[in-house]
């Protein structure tokens, strides 16, 4: 049985070599399960439109859309506005205030529930909103009723995203990484009954993520009313609930902007290569590298959480030392991972590009690519663990300002002057990334640590 409490590294018992030493296993014991349910969970979309492509182009074309849509406008906004919990459970556990964690899971359920009621609209009218943008009648019929069909996801996804920061910030993650992979599995069945066996096409597709969902959030509810390791912090339902929502709110948004500007720069970028010469090139080796992105991120993502549990645990628990080392600690992890994963990168980039593409144009575009995008990396892991640092000390407006003044007052800017005016194409594009997140290194996050 898990004991609630917070493990500190050996800073009175050993040398200091011992307290990195002790500091860095806790670390990848938090970051190695939650990378692998970040990876399982990211898989569930994907799966969904892989179905779709067995249809034909159109259903493809309009579920690609509508995914992508569903995660600039609702499921990115979600995930940052339940990022607060991470500052709020996560010191609360620290301080040993057991009872108020499971206040704030629900108060965050009910904000998530009422910030989905635009995001239903929003979806519900998907179809006319892209023919409004000049997008192809039949792919905007298409993706406005894959969107509907999504909307049901909204349901088991807000109490679904509470619960696993809820038992992340007690340290709880393997429980998460097993549903994580029940639900994968599961979903790769259910997404063949509802698609073929139902004879329900790219809706059945959509509406599969919904029951995926929900088995996901069935085995975190009852692990958490049954297990022993959240008797202190989940005690029922409580009216406390409906206090302070203001107050959530002051942290929820920055902590959502924090996330979302971010995530839209680089569906953005994306748009702005297919108005590139060439623009199909463009946008398929744009969209590969961003896709290969959003799958190397899961690395730096895992170290993310790990350490913005560890900081808020050890500020609650009033051991802002320990926190400022368990820093220092995550980011020569950081630069370990991100090296590695470069170095590889690079040793494999005229063979990369084959595995989405057998056109000699797209791989040796990739190819060229490869090297921009493995040092983009190296930079994303310390500007990862730097976000989830201000995240647990609950600096998100810190990093809501820095996002928007490195994506949006530099980097974008900045794609848009190299490559439309001095016209040197779609590379800049990712190079202007890189400008935009070495902006979080102004913010070393010493200073919030005390």
């Amino acid at each position: 049985m898990q004991k609630p409490g917070v493990e500190e590294p050996l800073l009175a018992a050993g040398s200091e070599e011992n307290a990195v030493a002790g500091e860095a296993k806790q670390l990848l014991r938090l970051a190695g399960p939650l990378v692998a349910s970040s990876i399982l969970q990211c898989a569930l979309q994907l799966v969904s439109v892989m179905f779709v492509g067995h249809l034909g182009e159109l259903a493809l074309a309009g579920a690609s859309l509508a995914t992508s849509l569903a995660n600039v406008t609702g499921f990115s906004l979600l995930v940052g506005m339940a990022s607060a919990l991470d500052t709020l459970c996560g010191q609360a556990f620290g301080a040993r205030q057991y009872d108020l964690l499971g206040v704030y899971k629900q108060r965050a359920m009910l904000v998530l529930a009422l910030a989905c009621v635009p995001i239903v609209l929003l979806w519900a009218n998907t179809g006319r909103i892209l023919l409004l943008m000049g997008q192809d009648a039949a792919i905007a019929a298409e993706a406005g009723a894959y969107a509907r069909w999504l909307i049901p996801s909204l349901v088991p996804y807000v109490p679904l995203v509470c619960h696993v920061r809820f038992l992340q910030t007690q340290s709880i993650v393997v429980p998460v990484m097993a549903s994580s992979a029940v639900m994968s599995l599961s979903h790769v069945l259910v997404c063949w009954a509802l698609v073929h066996k139902a004879g329900m096409g790219s809706r059945g597709a959509a509406l599969s993520n919904a029951i995926s969902y929900t088995v996901n959030l069935v085995i975190l509810s009852l692990y958490t009313r049954l297990s022993g390791a959240c008797k202190r912090t989940w005690t029922g339902f409580s009216m406390e609930a409906f206090k302070d929502l203001r107050q959530f709110n002051q942290l929820a948004f920055p902590s959502a902007m924090m996330v979302c500007l971010e995530w839209w720069s680089f569906e953005l970028l994306l748009l702005l290569s297919g108005l590139l010469p060439n623009p199909e090139l463009e946008t398929s080796v744009l969209s590969i590298c961003l896709n290969t992105g959003a799958l190397m991120f899961m690395v730096p993502s895992g170290l993310s959480a790990a350490i913005s549990t560890r900081v808020s645990n050890l500020l609650g628990a009033g051991k802002p030392q320990a926190a400022k080392l368990a820093t220092r600690v995550v980011i020569c992890m950081a630069l370990s991972e991100g090296l590695l994963i470069s170095i590889t990168m690079i040793l494999l980039r005229n063979f990369w590009g084959y595995m989405y593409s057998n056109e000699d144009e797209v791989v040796t575009y990739i190819a060229r690519m490869i090297p921009i995008l493995a040092i983009s990396f190296f930079i994303d892991g310390i500007h990862t663990s730097l976000s989830g640092v201000l995240t647990g000390c609950g600096e998100q407006k810190i990093g809501a300002r820095v996002n928007l003044a490195g994506y949006y007052l530099a980097g974008i800017p900045l794609a848009v002057v190299l490559a439309f005016v001095l016209h040197l194409n779609g590379m800049v594009l990712e190079i202007s990334q890189q400008f935009s997140r070495m902006s979080s290194f102004c913010n070393w996050p010493d200073k919030y640590l005390s």
